[in-house]
């Protein structure tokens, strides 16, 4: 069991982040887990170091019924067996057992102190190797500039860093291996077209700042029903009539601007979404399905495979449950993001074919 969180220790981590340690403690401990008897926590807690805090966490539980799991160290090229429950937390640049970077300060030169970045693990079970890469992509900063162009400034960012992060796995210093990427992609819908879709027979207002004239706020209204309000929009206002659209078969209609992905579809494969957006949800704990008027709905959080691991995944012709790509706590607050999750079984020897991964399980 694979676990990524993105910003932990939440938005005041300097005064949570206490509480994160009790909160790893307490899982690693807890009655829920008495069968998985190893497991690997890395905790990127050292916000201090702004120049390499990224606010990742990475859990891995290992069941009492796997036998022979080895992971990669990444400093002395070769795999080691887990054993135990361990814990690393503060500085992990000095982990050898995984691959950590906090994308370059330029890539979003909007936000001072992001925290974005990704981490990297690769493990082997039965002949099997994989690696698996926690990731935290860009945000959008203005939903008035991500309207603007299609696709967005921001689509453009993030497209960067994805395909920074791609290069970095795939390139000469290790071998090849397949794998599994998952954490909040921050991909949205492409605004420009969504607006127009949502707000096709509305007329626009744009209301401009009074000393600089920069448009501060579009207000959508029907051409008829008594000028009815459908849509405002400001900075960080996303403020639509009818939230039902997003929820309705799971927001199915909406999926057509999930473009984000479409760049990578040759080194990136998704299992068909069927879940409503995962973000931006309220984080009012009496209102589970309402989502916040800040943000359009959008996909943020997914699991997203190389191709060669989609083969890896056993589908049975018996079972189309035995592989399930959902969210968790629907009607739950959860914070503003629903976790997403995927659960499969790996064909045993599926990984032998594979770039020889199959000698991993024979070193020390």
């Amino acid at each position: 069991m694979a676990l990524h969180c993105q910003e932990f220790g939440g938005k005041n981590y300097e005064a949570s982040m206490s509480h994160v340690d009790k909160f790893v403690k307490e899982l690693l401990s807890s009655d829920a887990m008495k069968d998985y008897n190893r497991a690997r926590v890395y905790l990127d807690e050292n916000y201090k170091s702004q120049e390499h805090f990224t606010a990742l966490g990475s859990f891995y539980f290992l069941h009492e019924s796997l036998k022979n799991i080895y992971q990669f160290d990444f400093k002395a090229k070769k795999y080691k067996k887990v054993t135990g429950k361990e814990i690393y937390s503060d500085t992990l640049e000095s982990t050898p057992m995984l691959e950590k970077e906090k994308f370059p300060q330029d890539y979003f030169p909007e936000c001072k102190w992001s925290r974005k970045g990704f981490i990297r693990t690769r493990w082997c079970i039965t002949d099997c190797a994989f690696d698996l890469v926690n990731i935290h992509l860009f945000h959008d900063a203005s939903n008035l500039i991500a309207w603007e162009t299609s696709p967005s400034v921001y689509s453009g960012i993030r497209h960067k860093a994805l395909g920074y992060v791609l290069d970095r796995i795939i390139d000469q210093r290790f071998e090849k291996v397949s794998y599994f990427v998952f954490g909040d992609f921050n991909f949205r819908l492409d605004a420009k077209a969504v607006v127009e879709t949502l707000c096709a027979k509305a007329t626009m207002q744009t209301i401009r700042a009074a000393d600089t004239n920069e448009v501060v706020k579009l207000i959508f209204r029907e051409s008829d029903n008594d000028r009815k309000v459908m849509l405002q929009l400001e900075k960080k206002l996303f403020d639509y009539f009818n939230q039902d659209v997003f929820r309705d078969n799971n927001g199915t209609a909406l999926l057509e601007f999930d473009r984000e992905l479409s760049v990578f579809k040759d080194r990136l494969y998704e299992l068909d979404i069927s879940f409503p957006p995962s973000y931006p949800y309220s984080e009012d704990s009496s209102q589970g399905r309402q989502y916040m008027n800040t943000r359009c709905p959008a996909w943020c959080d997914r699991i997203l495979m190389s191709h060669s691991a989609k083969e890896l995944i056993l589908k049975s012709e018996n079972d189309e449950k035995i592989v399930i790509y959902d969210h968790i706590g629907p009607n739950v607050c959860m914070g503003d993001h629903k976790p997403v999750f995927l659960s499969f079984r790996i064909a045993a020897g599926a990984g032998k074919p594979i770039a020889n991964v199959h000698k991993c399980c024979v070193v020390q």
